[in-house]
C-alpha cells in the first residue's frame, strides 16, 4: 500500500463508506493520514471500579459478569444492562436503543469501557460507554477506550471508531511522508519531523505531544498562506497602476448629496484608498468592516474618482443577488454624477437603470464607468477600455488565482481594492494577508440602533408570531431564515419550502409572502427579492442565500429557525441583514433543541454585537477543529490552524521571508517549491 493509494483499496472500505470519506475530502490513503483529529478524550489513567466517581468521565477494564435487555415501558426504549467487575469491585453499563450488543459481548469477556458516570439508584453507573474487548487484537485494543483517544469530524452514518481504526491500518505510512520543510526552518521555530507530526496528532502519548504535533500541521497551512502573500506582494511591487488623481471637489460634492452622513472611519478609510490609488505603484489594500459597517460606499468614493479621471472600475461580488443589489444602490446613490453603471452577470446585462435585452457584456466593458458582477467579469471574452481600479467584495470567497485574472484584465494593471466582513483583528488581518495593506471600518453608520436579540422556544412561539405582524402592521418587514431548501427526516430541521407553505397557510393567510432560496432560477430570485425591497412582500422566507450583503433598510425582524444548528459568525451574518434603517430592529432565534451548551452558545448572541467577540466566543464553544463553516468560512486550506493564533502566523510570516531571501524563486529548496505547486493545484477557488 502507498500513500497514494485510492482509499477504496483499503480493508473494510466498501463503496458506501468510500463515498462518506469522500465527502470528508478523504481520497487516498494520504488524505487519510492529514485527517486530524479536532480534540482527545483523556482515558490515560484506568480506574478502579471502586474509585469511580459520578458527574466525570472515566475507563475502566473488567470482565462482563452479566448482560442482557430489557425494554423501558415509559420511553419504549430498548435498555442493555452488563454488570462488568474487577478486583476492586463491580459497576452497572447502560447502553440505549443498541440491542445487538449482547451478541457482540458475552459474559466472560474482558472490556475496556469509557465514558460517562453518572449516579442511578444510588450508585454509579457507566451510560453508554464505548466498549472494545481486550480480547479481539482485530481492533487494535484499547484503540477506542485507552489513552488520548481521537476524535474527528464526521459525516453521516460514519463512526470515530470506523475512522481511527482505517488510520490504524495505514498510520505506518505516515514514514513514507517527504518533509518538505528545510531543516533550518524546523529547528528555528522547535517544529518535528512531519511524519512523527502526522503519527503522533493521531495517536499521542500525551497532551504536549499532541499540541506539538498540531502546531507543526498548523505551521504547514500558514506558511503555505504566507508564501502565497509574499510572493504575491512581490510580483505585484513590480508592477505599473494608472495614477488616478484626487477630485477634491466632485468629491466633496457627491459626499455632500448622500442620504446619510460618513463616519470618522468611512472617511478615513476612503482617504486612505484614494492616496494609494493615487501613485503609480498597484495599490494592494483590504477594507474590512463588521456587517453594516458601510464598506461598499467606501469603495464608491474610490471608482467615482476613477471615473472622474476617465477610467474603470470593476466591482465583483459572489452572488447574483448581490450584484444587482450593488447595480441598484450605486445607480441611485450616483445618480447626480452621470456616471454609467453597468451590470454584469449570467442573466443580466445592461447599462444604468435602462434594460437593454441586446446589450453585450464587451459592449458594457468597453462604455460603462463602473462595471458590477459575478465571476462572469472575469470571462475571458470581456475586455474592459481602460480598467484602473478592481474592487472584490467578500475578497475569502474568490481565490487567488481568480483575482490575478481580474488583475490581467488591463495593462497597466489595476489596482485592488479587497473587502470582507471577516471579523478578524488587526493583527491577525495584517499576518494573514500581507500582500494587503489594511483598513478598518469599526463604527456603525449614525442613526444605527443595535439589533435587539431573543431568544425563544416552542412554546413561545404563538408570542413570536405575533410581534411579528405587529411589525408589518407598523409597515415593516421581516425575514424568516431556514437552514435547509427541503424537509429531511433525519436531520429533523425545518425546511424553507415546508415553513413558507405552513405559515402562508396557517400563521400569516392575511399578509404576502415570498420565498427565496438557492435552487430557484435566477429569474425567479430576482422577482422575489425585488418583492420584497419594493415593499409587496411582509415576510420572506429564505435560505442561507441572504447571508452575505442584502440591505433592505425597511425590514426589521430577522427570525433564524433551528438557530443552534448555525455557527455564531453565521447567525450576526444574519442578523446584520436588519438593523440597516432608522427604526428598531430585533433578531429573534427559535431554539429547536434544549441541549445545555446549544443554549449556552446561543445566549453569546445576547451578550455580544460584532463579529469579532462572537467569532472569539464560536471558537471557544467549537474548537478550532470545528469552527470552519463559520468564522472562517472561505478559508478551506484552514483545517488544523486557527485565525486566533498570531504567534504561530507571525513564525511563519518571519519564517516565509527568510527562505524568500534566500531564494527569490525556492529554486534552492526543490521539494518546498514542489509542494507550492501542488498545495495550488488542490485549491479549488469557487
Amino acid at each position: 500500500m502507498e500513500l497514494n493509494t485510492p482509499i477504496n483499496a483499503i480493508n473494510r472500505v466498501g463503496k458506501t463508506t468510500a463515498a462518506k470519506l469522500k465527502h470528508l475530502g478523504i481520497l487516498t490513503v494520504e488524505d487519510l493520514l492529514f485527517y486530524a483529529p479536532f480534540r482527545y478524550d483523556d482515558f490515560s489513567q484506568t480506574t478502579p471500579i471502586d474509585q469511580l466517581t459520578t458527574g466525570g468521565r472515566a475507563n475502566i477494564v473488567g470482565e462482563i459478569e452479566l448482560i442482557n435487555n430489557k425494554r423501558s415501558h415509559r420511553r419504549h426504549l430498548a435498555i442493555t444492562e452488563a454488570l462488568v467487575s474487577d478486583s476492586s469491585g463491580a459497576v452497572r453499563a447502560v447502553w440505549f436503543n443498541q440491542p445487538f450488543l449482547v451478541k457482540n459481548l458475552k459474559v466472560g469477556d474482558r472490556v475496556s469501557l469509557s465514558g460517562k458516570v453518572e449516579e442511578e439508584y444510588g450508585q454509579a453507573t457507566l451510560v453508554s460507554p464505548v466498549y472494545e474487548k481486550l480480547s479481539d487484537s482485530s481492533l487494535g485494543g484499547g484503540l477506542h477506550t485507552q489513552g488520548l483517544v481521537p476524535n474527528y469530524s464526521l459525516t453521516a452514518n460514519l463512526t470515530q471508531k470506523q475512522i481511527r481504526f482505517l488510520i490504524s491500518q495505514v498510520i505506518d505510512l505516515a514514514k513514507n511522508l517527504v518533509d518538505w520543510l528545510p531543516t533550518e526552518i524546523k529547528q528555528a521555530n522547535n517544529l518535528p519531523d512531519l511524519s512523527r507530526a502526522v503519527y503522533t496528532i493521531h495517536f499521542p502519548k500525551s497532551l504536549a505531544e499532541a499540541e506539538a504535533a498540531k502546531r507543526r500541521l498548523a505551521f504547514n497551512e500558514l506558511l503555505r498562506l504566507q508564501l502565497r502573500a509574499q510572493i504575491s506582494r512581490l510580483g505585484l511591487k513590480q508592477l505599473s497602476a494608472t495614477p488616478v488623481i484626487f477630485q477634491e471637489a466632485a468629491t466633496k460634492d457627491l459626499v455632500d448629496s448622500l442620504p446619510f452622513k460618513l463616519t470618522a472611519d468611512q472617511k478615513r478609510a476612503a482617504w486612505e484608498i484614494i492616496k494609494d490609488i493615487g501613485q503609480s505603484q498597484a495599490m494592494t489594500r483590504l477594507l474590512e468592516g463588521d456587517v453594516g459597517s458601510g464598506k461598499t460606499v467606501v469603495a464608491m468614493l474610490a471608482m467615482a474618482n476613477v471615473a472622474w479621471n476617465n477610467c474603470q472600475s470593476a466591482l465583483l461580488v459572489p452572488t447574483e443577488v448581490l450584484a444587482r443589489q450593488h447595480f441598484n444602490s450605486l445607480s441611485k446613490l450616483l445618480s447626480k454624477t452621470g456616471l454609467s453603471i453597468g451590470l454584469i452577470t449570467r442573466t443580466d446585462k445592461k447599462i444604468n437603470q435602462a434594460v437593454e435585452k441586446k446589450i453585450t457584456a464587451d459592449y458594457i466593458a468597453q462604455n460603462a464607468d463602473i462595471i458590477i458582477g459575478t465571476h462572469a467579469l472575469i470571462q475571458e471574452k470581456i475586455n474592459f477600455k481602460n480598467l484602473a481600479l478592481a474592487v472584490v467584495d467578500e475578497q475569502h470567497r474568490f481565490g487567488v488565482e481568480q483575482r490575478k485574472a481580474l488583475l490581467k484584465k488591463n495593462q497597466p494593471v489595476p489596482h485592488l481594492l479587497s473587502m470582507t466582513a471577516t471579523p478578524i483583528p488587526r493583527s491577525l488581518a495584517l499576518a494573514l494577508y500581507d500582500d494587503l495593506s489594511l483598513s478598518i471600518i469599526k463604527e456603525q453608520p449614525s442613526g444605527r440602533q443595535p439589533v435587539i436579540t431573543k431568544i425563544f422556544v416552542e412554546d413561545e412561539r404563538s408570542k413570536a408570531y405575533e410581534f411579528i405582524r405587529q411589525e408589518v402592521g407598523r409597515g415593516r418587514q421581516a425575514f424568516v431564515i431556514c437552514p435547509l431548501i427541503e424537509e429531511s427526516d433525519k436531520l429533523g430541521a425545518k425546511s424553507a419550502t415546508a415553513e413558507y407553505g405552513r405559515l402562508k397557510r396557517d400563521v400569516f393567510p392575511e399578509l404576502k409572502l415570498g420565498l427565496l432560496h438557492g435552487k430557484l432560477k435566477a429569474g425567479d430570485k430576482e422577482k422575489v427579492f425585488q418583492e420584497f425591497v419594493g415593499g409587496a412582500v411582509d415576510i420572506l422566507v429564505a435560505t442561507a442565500v441572504v447571508e452575505v450583503g442584502i440591505d433592505v433598510p425597511n425590514a426589521t425582524v430577522m427570525m433564524i429557525e433551528s438557530a443552534e444548528r448555525f455557527g455564531l459568525a453565521q447567525l450576526h451574518q444574519y442578523r446584520g441583514r436588519v438593523g440597516r434603517g432608522e427604526h428598531q430592529s430585533y433578531c429573534l432565534l427559535a431554539e429547536a433543541e434544549a441541549a445545555p451548551k446549544a443554549k449556552e452558545r446561543l445566549e453569546a448572541m445576547l451578550k455580544y454585537n460584532n463579529g469579532f467577540d462572537l467569532a472569539k466566543a464560536d471558537l471557544e464553544f467549537r474548537g478550532p477543529g470545528e469552527v470552519y463553516g463559520t468564522l472562517q468560512k472561505g478559508f478551506e486550506e484552514l483545517k488544523i490552524a486557527s485565525l486566533f493564533d498570531f504567534a504561530l502566523m507571525s513564525q511563519a510570516k518571519e519564517a516565509s521571508k527568510q527562505l524568500l531571501a534566500e531564494s527569490p524563486d525556492l529554486a534552492n529548496f526543490p521539494l518546498l517549491k514542489e509542494k507550492l505547486g501542488e498545495w495550488e493545484k488542490l485549491i479549488h477557488f469557487e
